[in-house]
């Protein structure tokens, strides 16, 4: 008879069978670009169960970035991109904050109650940290400093998506390009965006990016002193196939002018 898995590892949050917390794409890709995806998977790891959240909410936006995973793919993809991919929801451990911030592990989220994270001791909230969000974050830096050796600039682009409709109001905007201190990306975009001229485009819409409510732009872009930038789609625009085709091909029209830009201006 073989031992049992909770056995073998009583203090693991995930086992052995689980994915990785992290999925890695063309690492080696060629590309000026740089991809991050925090909020691509809604899974839970098996020993939290459902944290208390029915199917039909832990579908919803409230768990992960509708659409983003497969825009993502398809972007990098097209650019010969790296893409670093968060597999496990928000709703376990938000891996686009702090660890320190009270909504890092939420108790609600809008306005669903998450039964699961409520009165976790220290060892519960640093097992979730360990095992899923360190792990995500580790591989980018070490992508990172890799490429730094070899010389290679890089441009981090943070993949996101957003609900249309929040708290009752509906949101107008397509397209969000967020930043904090450094707006030289989304400013290069602004003419290849001309050739989008239906789009209702967000300037720090419908979040803006803060050291405190951020983590990848703040750390992996800012602190390096790399170039950045936070896309956030418009999940109704990418929940199906033709949506995200043509939303991937956008995004990478954009990416391809808008470093020819900043090559032009001397910023790569």
């Amino acid at each position: 008879m073989s031992t049992p898995v909770s056995t073998l590892l009583p203090n693991a949050l995930l086992q052995p069978h689980e994915p990785s917390p992290v999925t890695a794409i063309n690492l080696a890709g060629g590309s000026t670009v740089f991809l991050t995806c925090e909020h691509a998977g809604h899974r839970i790891p098996e020993r939290l169960g459902d944290l208390g959240v029915s199917e039909t909410e832990r579908r919803r936006h409230i768990a992960w970035d509708i659409g983003i995973e497969d825009v993502s793919r398809q972007v990098s993809k097209n650019l010969d991109a790296p893409l670093v991919l968060q597999t496990y929801s928000r709703l376990v451990i938000d891996c686009n904050r702090k660890t320190t911030v009270p909504d890092s592990i939420p108790v609600k989220s809008e306005d669903t109650p998450i039964p699961g994270n409520h009165d976790l001791s220290e060892a519960d909230r640093r097992a979730r940290a360990d095992e899923v969000y360190w792990p995500y974050h580790q591989t980018i830096t070490e992508a990172l400093d890799a490429r730094a050796r070899a010389g290679q600039p890089t441009v981090v682009i943070a993949m996101h998506s957003f609900t249309p409709r929040y708290r009752g109001v509906d949101r107008p905007w397509h397209l969000g390009l967020l930043y904090n201190r450094d707006r030289r990306v989304a400013d290069a975009l602004r003419t290849p965006l001309a050739d989008h001229g239906d789009l209702v485009v967000g300037d720090n819409e419908p979040y803006a990016i803060g050291d405190e409510s951020d983590y990848t732009i703040p750390v992996h872009g800012e602190q390096r002193g790399l170039l950045h930038l936070e896309f956030e789609v418009r999940q109704d625009l990418i929940s199906h196939d033709a949506g995200v085709t043509e939303w991937a091909d956008r995004l990478t029209h954009l990416l391809h002018h808008g470093l020819t830009a900043l090559r032009g201006h001397g910023h790569l």
